[in-house]
């Protein structure tokens, strides 16, 4: 590897978290020795840990890099974003999600607030970097899955080793592409290394459409448990959400109606200017208990 090469520095906002982790394991194996922010305390003798929050940006100390990759909040970074900029810094890489799409008419008031709230940030991210000369690219991620450590996946796991089935709103036709976060990792490495890439969005989608049915049924398959499911009406979903909601205390009623949408986008921009090429969905809850 080129000693520019070696030079290059890049900030990791997130560097914890799940697709920021491997971000910057990724960046380490390429020879950089990496920034990265967190709010809890780190130690890792190849990377430049640095903590703090976004929410107190002004007071974040950093030497100079050039590639920031953020993988917190997006609305978090567009506030942040005036006190990070600096000369060194040419391109910027954040995560957003396809949410911005599939949910702008949930019908969950709180969840259309978040959406407008993330959209708004995408294009004051793209404004800032704009007006300072910045190059960016946004990745919309479909339905992020890491294993025993996702807030998608794994928690439907858990669900299925509690009460051994998994109800399923209309049967659960509606179509999902669900992504690892390590290849995010890997996509978003490539987004700032691409002169493609540069002012863009991508939606990142995993390369197997499946129906919410087969999605569950991989992970049971996953669990090595036999697939168990109980289809219910939508009207009976909604009737008795708030009876059996204690069961389910971080769902509500629209994630079960979203059962039966598509929610599917199309990977070839990402293919054709960042190589993208994700694996298949076939968690192993064996290697990783959820």
């Amino acid at each position: 590897m080129s000693g520019e090469a070696h030079s290059a520095v890049s900030l990791v906002i997130g560097g914890s978290g799940l697709v920021g982790g491997y971000i910057v394991e990724h960046l380490v194996k390429r020879g950089e020795r990496p920034l990265a922010l967190s709010r809890a305390p780190q130690s890792d003798g190849r990377i430049d840990w640095h903590r703090g929050d976004l929410l107190e940006a002004a007071t974040l100390k950093f030497p100079p890099f050039s590639t920031l990759y953020c993988t917190a909040d997006a609305v978090l970074l567009a506030d942040a974003l005036p006190h990070l900029i600096h000369p060194a810094l040419k391109r910027l890489v954040a995560f957003s999600s396809t949410s911005v799409i599939t949910k702008q008419d949930t019908e969950v008031a709180a969840e259309r607030a978040m959406i407008q709230r993330l959209a708004a940030a995408e294009q004051q991210i793209a404004a800032i970097c704009e007006q300072h000369g910045i190059g960016w690219t946004i990745l919309r991620p479909t339905l992020i899955y890491a294993e025993g450590r996702d807030t998608n996946i794994t928690p439907l796991s858990r669900l299925i080793r509690r009460f051994g089935f998994m109800p399923l709103v209309g049967g659960g036709p509606g179509l999902r592409q669900p992504v690892h976060a390590e290849d995010l990792a890997i996509a978003a490495i490539a987004a700032a290394q691409s002169d493609a890439a540069i002012n863009k969005f991508y939606s990142l989608p995993g390369p197997e459409t499946l129906t919410y049915r087969e999605m569950i049924g991989r992970i049971f398959d996953g669990m090595q448990l036999p697939r168990r499911f109980l289809s219910v009406p939508p009207w009976l979903w909604r009737a008795a959400f708030g009876a059996i909601q204690p069961l389910f205390p971080d769902a509500n009623v629209a994630m079960g109606i979203r059962m039966m949408k598509d929610m599917t986008f199309d990977s070839a921009p990402a293919a054709n200017d960042l190589g993208w090429k994700p694996r298949s969905f076939k968690p192993d809850f064996d290697r990783k208990p959820g």
